[in-house]
């Protein structure tokens, strides 16, 4: 089965799963989640490829980790993620790119991402649910993170920390590739 494929219906089971694990209707998570009824019912039949910000999106109203939703296997507690199952999520023609290289529940959904942004490229996020916290670690390039309208530069090296729950954008603004590694932490969800 072709990565893709995989993917979908991994997503189409989870989805269905969780939400049924958290109580939720369809028009319930739909809410939450600011996506909508139509299109959970195209992911929960596997009839639809989703962008990276719906998925994520359905994560945060669940209360789970992208990785999670996407994990075709709940295994053991180590799970070593061998390189050809790292899941590129987001690209763009330039080259730009974010891998999910790792997530777990600790006790919220907790996500390691491996970025490349290529010159001139970008990637805004919508705000995640408060007391979500992300930390970037810029390895080449320079990262310009937009928070809330404030840009702030970081050089490869430097790494910095924010508080997620406001809109967001991770850009390059230079002339050579940026890359980052980056960890999400969401809380878990009120129950």
């Amino acid at each position: 089965m072709a990565d893709l494929d995989l993917l979908t219906q991994s997503l189409a089971r989870n989805v269905k799963r969780w939400r049924a694990e958290r109580g939720f209707t369809l028009d319930a998570l739909a809410a939450r989640a600011g996506v909508s009824r139509g299109m959970l019912i195209q992911i929960e039949q596997a009839r639809t490829n989703p962008s990276i910000g719906t998925v994520v999106k359905i994560g945060d109203a669940l209360g789970i980790s992208v990785t999670t939703l996407l994990d075709y296997e709940r295994g053991p507690r180590v799970r070593v993620v061998p390189a050809d199952q790292v899941v590129r999520l987001w690209r763009t023609d330039a080259g730009s790119y974010s891998r999910l290289l790792a997530g777990t529940e600790a006790p919220g959904p907790l996500e390691m991402w491996d970025w490349r942004l290529m010159p001139g490229d970008s990637s805004a996020s919508d705000p995640h649910p408060p007391g979500t916290v992300e930390i970037a670690h810029v390895t080449a390039g320079e990262l310009t993170l937009t928070v809330e309208g404030t840009e702030y530069r970081v050089p490869a090296g430097a790494s910095v920390t924010f508080e997620a729950a406001a809109a967001h954008v991770y850009g390059n603004t230079g002339d050579v590739p940026t890359e980052l590694v980056l960890t999400v932490s969401v809380p878990p969800p009120a129950h």
